[in-house]
C-alpha cells in the first residue's frame, strides 16, 4: 500500500462490506464505502483471486477518490490476475508518469512482466522494489529476483541472489528449497553440501536445510550421510512427511529394509496415503523375501495410483519369484505400456522372457533396453551373456559394432576381452587388456568379476599386477 499505517479492519466490517458490495453487484444501489475499508475490501477479493470482483471494486474506488492512486494500482492486479497484462501493464504506465515512487508499484509492474515472460525487465523492477521497500520484506523480494534467475536459466545468479535473501532472513524456507533446485541445475552437489553445512553451523535448527543436506547426499549416492541428515531434519521436526520418505529411501539403497518400512510409514501417518511410498514398502518386503506381504503393498499402491508403473513392474517380479513368469511377464508388459521409454522395464521384461526360453522376445528387449541407456553396465553384461549362450562370435561382433557406436563405454573392451579369451583368442585378449590397464587400471581389473576364471590365468594375473 501507498500509506504507511493502516488502520484496523476487523472481520465484521469485511463481512459487512463483502455483503454490501455483492447486493450491489445483483443490481442494488452501492453506499459510500470510505477509502480504507474500500481498500480492505479489494485486498480480500485479490487474496481470495476473484480478480474480477476486485477489478470492479477497484473502479468504484478510482471513480470516488480520484486523488488515490492506490485504486488504479489494485485495478492493475486485478488484471493481472484475469491474464489482460497489457491493460494491467497500462495502469501501472500510467501511475508511473505521476512520478509516484512505490516499492509495491514496482513489485506489480516486475509482476506483469514475470507473466509476460519478460525476466530482465521483471529482474529491473523487483530490483527498484528493494530500493523504495521495507528491509523487512527484502528477503521475499530477493526470492522473486532469484525465480527470474532461474527461468533465464542464469543460475549461479540465482544462487547468489538467494544467499542475499538468507542473509536477511535465515528463517526463509522457501529461498532454501530454491537454492537445492539451482544446485541441482547446476549439478554442483559438492558446492551445496558445502553451503548447507555452513548455513547449518549458524543455524542448526533449520530441518529443511538438514533436509536438502540429505537430498545432496542421496545424489552422491553417499547414503550413510544423508541418512545422518534426514534423521537431524526429524529430529528438529518429527512431522516432516518428505524427510521420512526420503529417509526411507535412504534405508532402502543401504539395505536396512525395515527401517526403510518403518520410515515410509511415518511418511504416510503425516502426510495420508502415498502410491510410491505403498510401492517402496513392496519392494522392501520383496528384498525380505516376504513375497506375500510384498504384493500386498504393490497392490495397495496401484488401487491407489493405477498407472504407477513401479507398482505394476514390482508385482511381476514377485510373480516370477514365486515361480509365475508368464504371469508375471503380463504385469512387467503393463508397466512398459506406461513408461514405455524406461530401459530397465526393458531389461527385466528380457530377463522373464529368456527365463522361458523365449529368445526372440528377450533379445528384442535387452537390445532395446541398451538403446535407450547404452551405458547401463548391468544390460550389457546380461546380454552379453544371453547371446554367448549360443554364439560367442556372435557375442563378439555384436560388441565390436556396439563399442564402435559407444566407444567411451569401457565396460565393452572388458566384455570383449572376455569373448576372445572364451575363444581361445589369447594373444589378442591380453593385448586389448594390456591398453585397457593403460587407460583405467583400476577399472581394467573388473574383468575378474566378469569372469573369475580368469583367476586362473598366470598371464592375465601377472599384467594387473
Amino acid at each position: 500500500m501507498f500509506d504507511d499505517e493502516e488502520e484496523e479492519y476487523n472481520d465484521s466490517s469485511l463481512s459487512e462490506d463483502i455483503e454490501h458490495f455483492e447486493a450491489h453487484l445483483k443490481g442494488q444501489k452501492l453506499k459510500f464505502i470510505d477509502s480504507d475499508r474500500l481498500e480492505g475490501l479489494i485486498d480480500h477479493y485479490l487474496i481470495q483471486g476473484q480478480f474480477n470482483k476486485a477489478k470492479i471494486a477497484a473502479e468504484f474506488g478510482i471513480y470516488q477518490f480520484a486523488y488515490n492512486p492506490m485504486f488504479k494500482l489494485r485495478k492493475a492486479q486485478a488484471l493481472g490476475g484475469m491474464g489482460l497484462l497489457q491493460e494491467a501493464l497500462d495502469c501501472v504506465i500510467q501511475l508511473e508518469k505521476q512520478e509516484i515512487d512505490s516499492a509495491e508499484l514496482y513489485l506489480t509492474k516486475a509482476s506483469i512482466h514475470a507473466q509476460q515472460r519478460e525476466h530482465k525487465q521483471a529482474i529491473r523492477y523487483f530490483k527498484l522494489a528493494l530500493e523504495h521497500s521495507d528491509p523487512a520484506e527484502h528477503d521475499y523480494i530477493y526470492l522473486d529476483i532469484a525465480i527470474e534467475y532461474e527461468r533465464l536459466q542464469q543460475y549461479q545468479e540465482a544462487i547468489d541472489t538467494l544467499h542475499q535473501a538468507l542473509k536477511t532472513n535465515k528463517n526463509n524456507e522457501a529461498a532454501l528449497y530454491e537454492l537445492g533446485r539451482c544446485y541441482d541445475a547446476l549439478g554442483a552437489t559438492e558446492a551445496s553440501i558445502a553451503a548447507y553445512l555452513q548455513f547449518i553451523d549458524e543455524q542448526p535448527y533449520s530441518s529443511t536445510a538438514w533436509y536438502n543436506l540429505g537430498n545432496a547426499y542421496s545424489r552422491l549416492e553417499d547414503y550413510d550421510r544423508a541418512v545422518w541428515a534426514y534423521e537431524y531434519a526429524i529430529l528438529i521436526n518429527e512431522e516432516f512427511g518428505p524427510a521420512h520418505f526420503n529417509l526411507g529411501n535412504a534405508f532402502l539403497s543401504i539395505e536396512k529394509y525395515h527401517k526403510a518400512i518403518e520410515h515410509f510409514e511415518l511418511c504416510m501417518k503425516h502426510d495420508g496415503d502415498d502410491a510410491m511410498a505403498l510401492c517402496y514398502i513392496g519392494e522392501s518386503y520383496e528384498q525380505l523375501n516376504e513375497l506375500e506381504l510384498s504384493k500386498h503393498y504393490y497392490k495397495l499402491s496401484i488401487d491407489l495410483e493405477p498407472m504407477l508403473p513401479e507398482a505394476w513392474l514390482g508385482l511381476g517380479i514377485v510373480e516370477d519369484l514365486m515361480g509365475s513368469t508368464k504371469e508375471g511377464i503380463v504385469l512387467i508388459q503393463k508397466a512398459l505400456d506406461y513408461d514405455p521409454e524406461n530401459s530397465g522395464i526393458h531389461h527385466v521384461l528380457a530377463g522373464a522372457y529368456q527365463k522361458i526360453d523365449l529368445r526372440s522376445e528377450a533379445a528384442f528387449h535387452y537390445l532395446k533396453s541398451l538403446e535407450l541407456l547404452p551405458d547401463d553396465q548391468e544390460a550389457l553384461s546380461d546380454y552379453i551373456s544371453f547371446v554367448s549362450e549360443t554364439s560367442l562370435a556372435d557375442a563378439q561382433a555384436f560388441l565390436l559394432e556396439f563399442g564402435a557406436a559407444h566407444p567411451t563405454i569401457f565396460d565393452v573392451k572388458l566384455h570383449l576381452i572376455n569373448t576372445k579369451w572364451q575363444m581361445g583368442q589369447f594373444a589378442e585378449a591380453k593385448h586389448l587388456y594390456n591398453e585397457c590397464l593403460q587407460q583405467d587400471a583400476a577399472s581394467a581389473k573388473l574383468i575378474f568379476e566378469i569372469n573369475p576364471k580368469l583367476l586362473d590365468d598366470t598371464d592375465f594375473l601377472y599384467l594387473a599386477d
